[in-house]
């Protein structure tokens, strides 16, 4: 049932009839991904009593698969614009798949780690093939509004549905559950491509910059490492200067070469439009504010209030129900109203309101007076921050570049998060580690001194949201402004229809003009 098309210097192909089981499709693949960022957290405490590991090594679980991840995600959005995005994607859950049935088999901490750096490693080729897919299947506006209120709403809210996932596998199955869980979402997932995707490959293969990737995977891996060894290590320690320093001079040095080579692996068009690099920072500093709330809550319900692992992962339920409500109302009525300005800016000031009220937290607070108000408020503001977000990053993008584009989309999510959630819990063990100092006396001063550290945390993530909204206003654009970056699209693709483009034709909106006549 697949057909092939051309995708780049050729005509645009036709409206795919199964488009909306297409979504379905990589709704599932993106929620795979996004939630094993979360789910293992809750089998870890069970994973490390059945595999004897101690509590020194029980980071390096979660941090393998952000290191892995993080660092070939570039390198996996580009594999999607060389060949068919239909068979990397396939290949991304197949090895994903396996790779998670290597860690639920695991039997020692080495096989365990070893299997989350493979998820990882698979994951960097199946996110972005999965949006790029979503990009390239929806082209009419309408549509695409629909479509991408359902991805955004997996992508806000496929960490909390890991909590409550990962919280029923652990307490009724076996922690081993929340990696097995895997094969039946990627047979599902890989059933559904192989029947409805199509076979879209490009006339003419992009390039592999070699030289790049070296330079873009190895940057992010040392900074990702830095981040996560400062957790551990502290901010002074050798290892984590040098691997911040390192990472920074290696992704400097990518930045450099990409403006030098012919076919850069980040054309740095997709990232100086004012509207995608605007779009970028605004999901990355979502991520950090995000998965620091699944975080420092789950803590504080667990260790608390006691609740237990199922129970405190449904305590996410309003959130996640605000977030489907907000991406939906905000990509299918809002957005081609307002625009993606408006939207964002107002999802920044919300979220950044409840960051504020979590403040507030004390160890006798009240789930339904405390936590709720500001869980349905942060709901409503991711899904006005990230369904948006998602779609004027990716909006206008030349179709050969649109893999590379949605790689920077979960690059921004999934590293920037990953690195504002180590940042966030050093700032939140130094909070409490000081507050103990002063306050070391009395029954609940150990508990109370972990709160105040939850409360610095959400202090910084509501002043991240600041920054979020003031960025927001500077850089995104207008309603009018999105419709000339689509219209762009659409008059690049008929005009690559007609006569194909050389590249250095490609205007610095990430869109192919015609050739001017000589």
């Amino acid at each position: 049932m697949s057909s092939v098309t051309p995708i780049a210097n050729g005509p645009r192909p036709a409206e795919n009839s199964h488009r909306w089981l297409i979504l379905v499709i990589v709704a599932i693949a993106q929620l795979m991904v996004v939630l094993d960022a979360t789910v293992v957290n809750i089998a870890l405490p069970s994973a490390q009593l059945a595999l004897h590991f101690p509590n020194s090594d029980r980071q390096w679980v979660v941090t393998a698969y952000a290191l892995a991840f993080g660092s070939l995600l570039l390198v996996g959005g580009r594999l999607g614009d060389m060949f068919s995005r239909k068979r990397i994607f396939i290949i991304g859950l197949i090895g994903f798949a396996l790779a998670s049935a290597l860690g639920g088999a695991a039997t020692s901490f080495g096989m365990l780690v070893t299997a989350r750096a493979l998820q990882g490693a698979f994951g960097a080729i199946l996110a972005p093939s999965a949006l790029g897919t979503l990009v390239s299947t929806f082209r009419d506006p309408r549509e695409r509004g629909r479509a991408f209120g359902v991805f955004g709403s997996v992508a806000a809210g496929g960490g909390a549905v890991g909590l409550i996932l990962g919280g029923v596998l652990t307490q009724y199955f076996s922690w081993r559950w929340c990696l097995y869980v895997n094969l039946i979402f990627a047979a599902i997932a890989v059933t559904g491509a192989l029947v409805y995707m199509q076979t879209n490959r490009p006339d003419i293969r992009p390039r592999m910059d070699w030289a790049g990737a070296v330079l873009a995977s190895a940057g992010l891996f040392l900074i990702v490492f830095g981040f996560s060894h400062a957790e551990t290590a502290g901010w002074t320690a050798a290892l984590t200067i040098g691997s911040l320093v390192g990472g920074v001079i290696l992704l400097a040095a990518f930045t450099f070469a990409e403006s030098r080579v012919s076919h850069p692996l980040l054309p740095l068009r997709v990232v100086l439009d004012r509207a995608r690099g605007g779009s970028y920072i605004s999901v990355g500093l979502s991520g950090i504010a995000i998965f620091g709330v699944f975080l420092f809550l789950t803590y504080y319900l667990q260790t608390i209030k006691h609740y237990s692992p199922v129970t405190s992962g449904l305590a996410f339920l309003p959130m996640i129900a605000c977030i489907l409500l907000s991406s939906n109302v905000s990509s299918i009525v809002l957005l081609p109203r307002v625009g993606p300005r408006n939207l964002i800016v107002s999802g920044m000031v919300l979220a950044g309101g409840a960051m504020t009220y979590l403040t507030q937290l004390t160890v006798s607070s009240s789930y339904a007076v405390q936590i709720v108000p500001a869980l349905v408020a942060m709901g409503l503001g991711f899904g006005m921050i990230f369904s948006p977000a998602i779609n004027t990053a990716t909006a206008g993008v030349a179709r050969k570049d649109s893999g590379v584009a949605s790689a920077l989309v979960n690059t921004m999510q999934q590293v920037v998060g990953s690195i504002g959630t180590a940042a966030l819990s050093t700032v939140a063990l130094t909070a409490t580690a000081t507050y103990l100092t002063a306050h070391h006396a009395g029954q609940l001063a150990t508990a109370t001194a972990a709160v105040h550290g939850y409360t610095v945390a959400f202090t910084v993530s509501a002043v991240l949201f600041g920054v979020g909204a003031v960025v927001a206003v500077l850089l995104l654009p207008s309603r009018r402004r999105l419709e000339e970056l689509r219209a762009l699209a659409q008059t690049a693709e008929a005009a690559a229809a007609i006569s194909p483009a050389p590249a250095d034709s490609l205007s610095s909106d990430g869109a192919i003009r015609a050739a001017e006549p000589h």
